[in-house]
């Protein structure tokens, strides 16, 4: 057989198994024996780097290549991905024209601050430091701005808090419709705020002085107004100047404010009453559920064959009342109940242990010990002491426990909007949408733009600071609403509607899916919000010039080419509606 001719390539293949994708790099050579075209491979150069593999792609076809350094100088390098994804998200949402119509110096500084909030949460110190190695300063043009400018900046802030809020609310709150509310707080460095007090502290650092906010946002969770009090504010004083904030500076004369006991208690509602228009959706507390089943207008019976039903009690006038139980959480309870008291057990078993060796005498001090003991674990109710002088005796109240059990898992929901306005399982799946406020405070404190600890010092900057990271949160609620198919959360939101409201919230299979492959469907990697930014501050700004060149010669810039993830990332910013 006669050969003639021949020509050596580089060939690539791609087969699919179990959902990846195999490559292989072949090297061949192609000739023409008896008329007729025919192939044969020459090497496998799939153990190969990539970059070498198409150096000899590129030399084959008869590129003249040289080194790269022959070529351009990089000069410097700045991450640049995740700053443009985030601006791309701020101009999607009309950012900027929130925090002020026209543009200036001060508007660029603001929306600086709150990108980096996102991206690199620090002090302002931090944050000015930080930039730089960005192509944020750059984009927004405040490579110039010092710590006090940004200081500045907050205090410009500051004074148009008002103006931002009532723009959002605009966007979001709508006559007749909801507005969730609810209180955390934040513990502080220092003590010389005259906001810093001590109050219950949500975070677990008694040790600390704290601030208490207030979140205000729409039914879907978005925010729309923080409100800061001192740290030993209660709960329910923070809803009503909420209320009135949003009847007189909103313009927002009817809608229901939806929160939890602690929040809208039947002082609150009282005072509610007494502006028209405003309605509420919260829950009784648990003395006032004991009172509905011993006064038999609560019949647990009921329960045997559904999990909802609604009710009325001449305690609550022109409201409704929607009881639910949930198994589910009945058992938590009950579980949680028993280590409570098994633990409460132990220790009080310690404790006639050191009276038993003469360690402790007396029926007072026996009586302080014993006190801390059962207060720990906040079961004291359910047991009955006897103190002497020369030891003590406890037991457990069964009939009390048996009877807090058999209330276990249930809870009741009370409201003032009729049932033609909101059936009984859209005012239990209203009231569970606040934790899209708890969702809100755990990426706030937490998880991603870290309002705590607070240093400053004045008044003025610790609100400053909390109505900038509620900003950052705005931002950051949308882009993760984008990105919900490239991230760990469920994309099936619409089927929440449908669900059983009383039933323990389920993930979709898809999203189950996604937890436990940590792949897509499409078999690419599930990212948490803070990786997948991460991963887009691998496309950096590379600015080079002329190899051997002075610092006065001219330079150009060359991006990181997107991958086909990154490019999905952009392009899903881009679905962000207002």
């Amino acid at each position: 057989m006669a050969r003639r001719g021949g020509a050596v390539h580089v060939v690539t293949t791609q087969r699919r198994y179990r959902g990846r994708v195999y490559q292989t790099h072949l090297l061949r050579r192609s000739y023409r024996a008896n008329g007729r075209v025919q192939n044969e491979t020459v090497g496998n150069l799939s153990h190969l780097p990539d970059a070498v593999i198409e150096l000899i792609r590129r030399a084959l076809r008869g590129e003249q290549l040289r080194p790269v350094e022959e070529q351009f100088a990089v000069v410097r390098s700045r991450h640049h991905g995740h700053v443009q994804a985030v601006l791309a998200a701020i101009k999607r949402l009309g950012f900027e024209k929130l925090v002020a119509s026209r543009p200036s110096r001060e508007r660029a500084l603001v929306v600086a601050l709150v990108v980096a909030r996102i991206l690199w949460p620090a002090s302002k110190l931090g944050t000015q430091r930080w930039w730089h190695v960005t192509t944020l300063p750059e984009s927004l043009g405040v490579a110039e701005a010092t710590e006090d400018d940004l200081y500045a900046a907050m205090d410009w802030l500051l004074e148009r808090q008002g103006r931002i809020e009532k723009k959002f609310a605009a966007r979001h709150l709508r006559e007749g419709g909801f507005a969730l509310c609810d209180l955390t707080s934040s513990y502080f460095e220092g003590t010389h705020c005259p906001l810093a007090a001590r109050g219950h502290n949500r975070d677990g650092r008694r040790d600390k002085l704290q601030v208490n906010y207030g979140l205000l946002a729409d039914r879907a969770g978005r925010p729309v107004a923080v409100s800061v009090f001192a740290g030993n504010t209660n709960d329910p004083k923070t809803l009503l100047p909420q209320v009135d904030q949003l009847r007189e500076r909103f313009g927002v004369k009817s809608v229901a404010m939806v929160g939890d006991r602690g929040m809208i208690s039947q002082k609150q509602i009282d005072a509610l009453r007494e502006r028209p228009g405003m309605d509420w959706i919260t829950a009784l507390r648990s003395e006032a559920i004991h009172a509905l089943v011993a006064g038999g207008h609560l019949q647990l019976g009921l329960f045997d064959e559904r999990n909802l039903f609604e009710l009325r009690h001449p305690d609550y006038p022109g409201e409704r009342l929607v009881a639910c139980r949930n198994p589910e959480l009945a058992k938590l309870r009950a579980h949680k109940r028993q280590s409570l008291l098994d633990a409460t057990t132990r220790e009080l078993e310690k404790v006639r242990g050191m009276v038993a060796r003469r360690r402790l005498k007396g029926a007072g001090a026996i009586g302080v010990r014993v006190g801390k003991v059962v207060n720990q674990y906040k079961v004291g109710k359910h047991f009955e002491l006897e103190i002497r002088d020369d030891g003590f005796a406890y037991q457990l109240r069964q009939e009390q426990i048996q009877a807090e059990a058999a209330l276990d898992g249930l809870y009741v929901i009370r409201t003032s909007l009729p049932a033609e306005r909101l059936d009984a399982p859209d005012v239990v799946r209203t009231y569970k949408s606040l934790s899209d406020v708890e969702r809100a405070f755990r990426c706030l404190k937490t998880v991603d733009l870290k309002v705590r600890p607070i240093y400053h010092w004045t008044e003025k900057r610790v609100r400053a600071h909390i109505f900038l990271c509620l900003l950052a949160y705005y931002v950051e609620w949308h882009m993760i609403e984008a990105w919900r198919p490239l991230l760990f959360a469920d994309e099936d939101q619409a089927a929440k509607s449908g669900r059983d409201p009383v039933a323990p919230a389920r993930r979709s299979a898809a999203a189950l899916r996604k937890v436990h492959d940590k792949r897509r469907d499409d078999g690419g990697p599930v990212h948490s919000f803070q990786t997948l930014l991460e991963g887009l501050a691998g496309i950096v700004h590379n600015v080079c010039r002329a190899p051997g060149a002075d610092e006065t010669a001219p330079t150009f810039t060359l991006e990181t080419q997107r991958t086909a993830e990154q490019q999905r990332a952009y392009a899903l910013l881009e679905t962000i509606t207002v």
